[in-house]
Formats: structure tokens, sequence, C-alpha cells
């Protein structure tokens, strides 16, 4: 910030200073300037650059902002259509783990592992592929339930999955 006087007015910058502005002799005065090594000098020394910007780290302008950027850098795809036999395939996957996972007592005695690759809609709404497409995400891991009647879901470690948005197991 530079300070021009002339004339009896102070420009800050490119704005010139009120007349009547009631600091003026204060913020003419400028920074105040401490000998080296006096007292106060020594209780307040002046702080580095680095630590400095360390102050000011954690404030975060714009709230959300880099949540926003990353979301727009998911690459999204068009849901595919199975055929017939990727139909059939997936359905006697699906059967087989229900054979092995039909209660709970059976499926912590088998504990049958899978890898299931699903379809997860795009949930951005300010995302042009919003209620049209999605991406594809993989989940590897004990399969514990497999419920096509009722809930129609399968769950794989902790993560609950609609049978409908699966694409292919593999046992």
């Amino acid at each position: 910030m530079s300070i021009v006087a002339y004339a009896g007015s102070a420009v800050v910058g490119y704005m010139p200073m009120p007349v009547s502005f009631s600091h003026r002799s204060l913020f003419l005065h400028g920074r105040p300037q401490h000998e080296k090594f006096s007292d106060f000098w020594r209780a307040h020394p002046p702080m580095d650059t680095r630590h400095r910007a360390k102050i000011f780290a954690p404030f975060d302008a714009l709230a959300g902002f880099d949540e926003c950027i990353e979301s727009k850098l998911v690459q999204y795809t068009d849901r595919r259509i199975l055929s017939d036999e990727e139909r059939e395939k997936l359905n006697d996957a699906l059967n087989r783990l229900h054979e092995l996972t039909y209660n709970s007592r059976v499926a912590r005695l088998n504990r049958p592992t899978a890898t299931v690759e699903y379809f997860v809609p795009c949930s951005d709404p300010h995302s042009e592929w919003y209620g049209i497409g999605g991406r594809y995400e993989t989940v590897s891991g004990t399969v514990w339930k497999v419920d096509a009647v009722v809930e129609k879901v399968l769950v794989i470690n902790d993560q609950t999955i609609p049978l409908d948005a699966i694409s292919e197991i593999t046992l």
C-alpha cells in the first residue's frame, strides 16, 4: 500500500483520503517502527514470513469450492444394458450366493467372497449427467446376504447394493 501526500491531502492506493477522516494523523505516521533489541522488540519479535503464512492457512474463503471442483472431475457414463447371456450369468451367481447365505448362521459358516460391479447414479444436481448417467464401482469382500424377494439387495462387507444396480458378479 502506498501513501502519497500532496497539497494537504493523502492518497491511499488509488483512493483519496477524506479531509475529515478522524484518524488521519495516525494514518499518516505509517506503521510503527521499533528499535531493534528494545524492550518491546524483545517481547514482540517480528514474525518471519513462513510463520505469518500459517496464520491465514486455515481460512477457506470459498467453503465447498474444492469439493465442487472435484465433483466435476468424476467421469460419468451411460448405464449398460445387459445381454441375455450376461443376465443369465448374473442370476446364476446370485442364486449360488443365496444358497451360501440363506440365513446369517450359514453365511457366517460359508463366508462366500465375491467381487461385485454395480452402477451408481449421478447424485450431483449441478452435473449434466444428473438423472441420466452415473459411474460403475467395484467392491470385493464377504457376501453376508442376498435378498431377492423383500428388500432386493445384496450385502457385501457393510455395503448394501440394490440388485437392479449390479452388472457383474465374480465369485
